[in-house]
């Protein structure tokens, strides 16, 4: 029996990675514009005349805009196609970015700067693994949506350690407008750069077909595995925010400095960039998406119990940079993940629900500073409730089977 060989036409365009460059590079701005604000807060409260709290609404804006916008962001991805609704997010970041800079004293403009910023946003966090699969073929999937993870890190590392320095040298109001001039040429350079869709398609044309969206997602509502990995991807997501936001208070608990605080989100940054990079690659390399998840959920599990649990700086440094690794690590293994195992489900559609329960994981902050009146004003016992349901979350996704894709031959 003869075999046959894959057509010629199914080649990865090298035209890809220019499309990958400037999508990274939109995700950077917007991430810069998010993250500018938090660390010179006092700073922009005083430039614009009002209180600290007013401050970081504008930085909450991004979490309770996105929950609206999700569902309709992934619909429009998968009904106009990237080049089409990842600009039109592009658009929004970059006018409402450079209108921030244009007025960077007015507190009204930077309330409306940063409404359409937000809306801006889903556009593209909704699309990563839509451009890897439109874009890459499935053995570089996952790589290429750690990739993306990537490029938002480095947006919040950009903003947290670029931010003050410029406003040292070139005031307040020269931040705003070079962080405006930035988002609008980056979102010029994705109009101008970006393609609907390859020259060729990546793999075959039955892999390219996808369900309607309301279609698709009423499949994905029957499949477990897709609460499976919410549920884990929520409990996750919602101790590294929890850490990175309330370090002040967590760090206060243990007797760290502020400058320790400050060092140890950084280490948390870095190594969810690390994470970010390596478990994806792996992911690709071994072809299992099930198994690297549950490394990163198991291995999470103790980080942050310890986490929790330690004194001593030296030892806290060890156990956020494994908490940041293989969670952070783990959430592009995620995505692509959810977009393989919910097929024929449209990529906007899966991407977008769970990008919904990363960013809806914020809520659990909020019940963390709740709680701590039952606490006698603690953190620890919050966090060890979580870490307990992380381990049970990742006892039930045991049960979860493996992407279909990694099951086939490898070609």
């Amino acid at each position: 029996m003869s075999q046959s060989i894959a057509p010629a036409s199914f080649r990865a365009d090298p035209y890809r990675w220019t499309v990958l460059g400037v999508f990274m590079l939109i995700n950077v701005a917007v991430q810069v514009l998010w993250i500018s604000y938090a660390p010179v807060a006092s700073l922009a409260a005083h430039a614009y005349g009002v209180k600290r709290e007013e401050i970081d609404l504008l930085a909450n804006l991004f979490m309770i805009i996105y929950l609206p916008v999700a569902i309709p962001a992934a619909w429009a991805i998968d009904r106009f196609g990237l080049k089409k609704a990842v600009g039109f997010g592009a658009v929004l970041i970059g006018v409402f970015g450079l209108l921030r800079g244009l007025f960077p004293t007015d507190y009204r403009m930077a309330l409306i700067g940063t409404v359409g910023i937000s809306i801006g946003q889903p556009f593209l966090l909704n699309a990563f693994t839509k451009l890897a699969a439109v874009w890459f073929p499935p053995a570089h999937r996952a790589t290429v949506t750690g990739m993306m993870f990537l490029a938002m890190f480095a947006g919040i590392g950009i903003g947290e350690g670029l931010t003050p320095w410029l406003c040292e040298n070139y005031t307040f109001t020269g931040m705003q407008l070079i962080y405006g001039v930035g988002a609008a040429l980056s979102a010029w350079f994705f109009l101008l750069m970006a393609r609907a869709k390859p020259s060729t398609p990546p793999d075959s044309a039955q892999d390219q077909v996808r369900a309607l969206v309301f279609q698709g997602f009423r499949g994905m509502m029957q499949q477990k595995e897709v609460y499976m990995l919410s549920l884990a991807l929520f409990l996750g997501s919602g101790i590294v925010n929890a850490v990175f936001t309330l370090i002040d208070g967590l760090g206060q608990e243990k007797g760290l400095t502020t400058g320790q605080g400050v060092t140890l989100t950084l280490v948390l940054l870095v190594a969810g960039i690390l994470g970010s990079i390596l478990l994806p690659a792996l992911s690709d390399t071994l072809r299992r998406r099930k198994a690297i998840l549950l490394v990163g959920i198991f291995a999470a599990v103790p980080s942050a119990f310890f986490l929790a649990l330690a004194h001593g700086y030296g030892s806290e440094l060890v156990f956020f940079f494994l908490l940041g690794f293989f969670v952070t690590g783990m959430t592009p293994v995620a995505y692509q993940y959810g977009a393989e195992i919910t097929h024929p489900a449209p990529e906007g559609l899966s991407n977008g629900i769970f990008a919904l329960v990363v960013q809806a994981s914020g809520l659990l902050i909020v019940a963390m500073d709740a709680a701590k009146k039952w606490t006698h004003g603690s953190y620890v016992p919050s966090l060890l409730i979580l870490t307990l349901f992380l381990f049970f979350s990742g006892r039930l996704f045991l049960k979860a089977k493996e992407s279909p894709d990694m099951l086939k031959p490898s070609c």
